[in-house]
């Protein structure tokens, strides 16, 4: 008697599923089929092979009542299995089957024959043996009709076809797909062709709303297609990739056996080329040794491989360094004195400095170069006069911008292991001059920055260092390079902003402002001769005047250097040359009449003389980037109680200088007779003009005093005068910098005396004589010597 034959039927469930399976009452209670490892979802059917005793007993019992199980999955268990789940591993939700058909085979294994026609709910456990029975209830899967619906299951289907074309699955699932109706059942199928998780499967299962479950099956369906589509191209990339080294393999090989019938043999004409160049390259033994191995290994790796330009490009980056190329340096002191003095007026400590090194040099040919750094306003012309020290010496000039360089590797290059590394600029540089001993002017080496790329700064110590640099190593080299031949000379415009070990290293010479006899000078030799040849003029038909080159910097310029002074002549130049070309003149003598022609309106006026002068009001004077300036100090009180405001774009220091200064008028209120009630019964406001102009610094406290004092007492301060000097709360004067810049900005402003400290006054030994002309000096150690003379007499 077949398996078949032994099944019980009951005819009034069998007519109910063969009529529709959803309609079939769901009985209170249920024995319950656990499930192994999967989700049986509604609406799907297939066959089950069980094996635990509890659950063939199940399947006797329910073929013999009216064939209905209710089938839920359980949680992994740990450990041996047990032939009956504990109750606490079921999970909840699971569907109510119908068992169609049962077979036994020769071991005693059930295969049955189920579908899953409701979605059931498991209220209670009312039996655990032989096997588990408890109430359920029945989950609705009924759904409203809705454009949001209609749209989910139509952008379901969509996705799922595109994925099912990937997977190759079978046409039938997709055409079920498209003829299901109820969205729980497209949902569920869907699904179930995913190979997720049990947890996440039962999730599904779980869902009472249509449109989340549509939802969350639509994202991993599109998740899944996605991955498809990825894993699809990378096959494709992959393949096309074989095919195109096969292929290069295969001519590679024709290539050969060509050569090979003509005589020419496998030879790389680029091997041949690198080995011609490195027997004419003079190269130290670790470099030789290096290119040799490296050309080895080239021999080896196929032309058409990335690492073959890697290799070919560092072999000849070493074979193109200037590893014992020199140039003969010229010593010849009064040839060099002569084209220091033809390319810069002035700069008399420079040019000094230059020649006392050619003199050691010529008596010790192994000296090491000097590392030289000038430091001043821009405009002086430090870049030009690397220029012409590199022309004095006969030496190959290169020069390297370090403004903005934040990157260590910009120094000391990249290591080979990055994709397009290269030497740094410093090895870049001496490929570029051709030879070991070059000038190298290091311009802007103030302006260096860091970062997480590292510190140029910190690279540069051994670079600047005579000492350490003649085994200097670039990270793309590896091979040490004597840097001990090269001449260094570095530029800045603050020497504060020099990191102090790199400093330490350098020889300061420090470039101060021109004056305005320098400024006609260099005018006159080099300025108006190249703007003249920059608009095709000659002299001939261009002349200036002294008084109109002097016009141009008392009016149109206020710098340190003569930048601006050149792009003022270059405008007189334009507008004659247009003159010339309308034909209004065929030359033209450049005076100070005429310079307001071609230039407009004065843009400078004298400061002094334009300040409305009273009690409160002092001038001092300041150091700037561009050179000096003046720096008016105006005081103003009004009825408060004692508080001092300052304004102006003040920094911390010139803060305190005033509030030095405040106090140390307070606590001598007596001797400069100044009624002390002020100080409670009124506000003192502090302000520097030019608010938008940072300001900072100590030199301005004297001046901070006198314009105070000048206030609290009603006396006037001289209009003639200009101070500069640090003061302490005892009224000691402390000395300050940039004291020439500071002299030259006061005889601009036409100051008759100025005041500064004592300790100050071997700086004024270096002004020019020209320029102290009609300019007395006062130079003090206390306050009160300033006091005594500063302000206006009555009458």
């Amino acid at each position: 008697m077949s398996s078949e034959e032994k099944i019980q039927e009951t005819p009034g469930a069998k007519e109910q599923i063969a009529a529709d399976p959803e309609k079939l009452a769901v009985p209170e209670v249920l024995s319950i089929l656990p499930l192994q490892g999967f989700v049986f979802f509604p609406g799907m059917g297939f066959p089950l092979q069980v094996s635990h005793k509890g659950s063939k007993n199940l399947i006797d019992d329910a073929l013999v009542k009216d064939r209905l199980v209710a089938m839920v999955a359980h949680r992994p268990m740990k450990g041996k299995q047990m032939d009956v789940v504990p109750a606490d591993h079921l999970f909840t939700i699971g569907t109510m089957g119908y068992i169609h058909k049962i077979m036994k085979d020769k071991e005693g294994v059930y295969q049955v024959l189920v579908s899953a026609v409701r979605k059931i709910r498991v209220l209670e456990i009312t039996q655990n043996t032989p096997y588990h029975v408890g109430r359920v209830e029945s989950i609705s899967m009924e759904t409203e009709e809705s454009q949001e619906l209609e749209a989910m299951v139509l952008n379901l289907r969509t996705q799922f076809k595109k994925m099912a074309e990937l997977l190759q699955l079978p046409d039938e699932l997709t055409l079920t797909i498209m003829s299901l109706q109820n969205p729980f059942h497209i949902a569920y199928l869907a699904g179930s062709q995913l190979n997720l998780s049990l947890e996440e499967e039962q999730k599904f299962l779980e869902y009472e709303k249509a449109t989340d479950l549509l939802k969350k099956v639509t994202l991993e369906v599109t998740k899944k297609l996605e991955t498809l589509e990825v894993s699809q191209e990378i096959q494709k990339n992959i393949k096309e990739d074989i095919d195109k080294k096969q292929r290069e393999f295969f001519l590679r090989q024709q290539l050969k056996a060509i050569r090979k019938e003509l005589g020419e043999g496998d030879e790389n004409v680029d091997l041949d080329d690198l080995r011609k160049k490195m027997k004419k390259a003079v190269l130290p033994k670790e470099a030789k040794a290096t290119v040799e191995k490296e050309m080895g290994r080239l021999a080896r790796i196929p032309s058409s491989s990335p690492e073959y330009t890697v290799s070919r490009t560092f072999i000849e980056w070493i074979l193109d360094l200037p590893w014992k190329i020199s140039t003969k340096d010229s010593l010849n002191l009064v040839k060099a004195r002569q084209i220091l003095d033809h390319d810069h007026y002035g700069l008399e400590k420079i040019k000094k400095r230059i020649l006392e090194f050619l003199a050691v040099r010529t008596l010790k040919a192994d000296l090491h170069g000097p590392i030289l750094c000038f430091v001043g306003p821009p405009g002086v012309g430090k870049t030009s006069l690397g220029q012409s020290i590199a022309r004095t010496m006969n030496k190959n000039f290169v020069r390297i911008s370090l403004g903005g360089v934040r990157d260590e590797a910009e120094i000391r290059g990249h290591r080979r292991t990055y994709i397009g590394s290269l030497p740094g600029r410093i090895i870049q540089s001496l490929k570029k001059a051709g030879s070991n001993n070059p000038l190298f002017m290091l311009d802007e080496i103030d302006k260096l920055g860091n970062d997480f790329r590292g510190d140029p700064s910190s690279a540069l110590l051994e670079v600047l260092d005579p000492e350490q640099n003649f085994t200097f190593a670039d990270h793309y080299l590896e091979i040490p390079f004597d840097l001990s031949k090269v001449m260094f000379i570095t530029t800045a415009n603050y020497i504060e902003n020099i990191p102090g070990p790199l400093r330490d290293r350098m020889e300061i010479i420090e470039l101060s402002s021109y004056t305005e006899d320098e400024k006609v000078m260099i005018a006159k030799r080099h300025l108006i001769n190249k703007q003249l040849e920059a608009h095709a003029l000659t002299a001939q038909k261009v002349t200036f005047r002294d008084a109109a080159i002097r016009a141009v910097i008392r009016s149109y310029t206020r710098e340190a250097g003569v930048r601006n002074l050149e792009r003022n002549l270059g405008g007189i130049c334009r507008g004659i040359a247009m003159d010339i070309v309308s034909g209004k003149f065929k030359s033209h003598v450049v005076t100070e009449k005429s310079v307001h022609k071609f230039l407009g309106p004065i843009d400078f006026y004298p400061e002094a003389a334009a300040r409305n002068w009273g009690p409160g009001l002092a001038t001092g004077l300041a150091w700037t980037p561009v050179g000096g300036v003046l720096l008016f100090i105006e005081a103003a009180k009004m009825k408060g109680k004692g508080s001092l405001t300052l304004t102006g774009t003040l920094g911390d220091v010139m803060k305190e200088s005033a509030t030095a200064a405040l106090t140390y008028i307070r606590s001598h209120a007596k001797m400069l007779k100044i009624d002390d009630k002020q100080f409670a019964q009124e506000d003192i406001h502090v302000h520097v003009p030019a608010g938008g102009t940072p300001k900072d610094g100590p030199s301005a406290g004297v001046a901070m005093v006198v314009a105070l004092t000048s206030l609290l007492s009603g006396k006037s301060v001289r209009k003639d005068i200009a101070m500069t000097g640090e003061i302490t709360l005892r009224g000691d004067v402390l000395p300050v910098g940039g004291v020439k810049e500071k002299v030259l900005a006061a005889v601009r402003a036409d100051i008759k005396e100025v005041f500064l400290p004592s300790r100050n006054e071997k700086d004024v030994l270096d002004i020019p004589a020209s320029v102290k002309k009609g300019v007395s000096f006062h130079f003090v150690q206390e306050i009160s010597e300033v006091l005594d003379k500063v302000f206006v007499k009555a009458d």
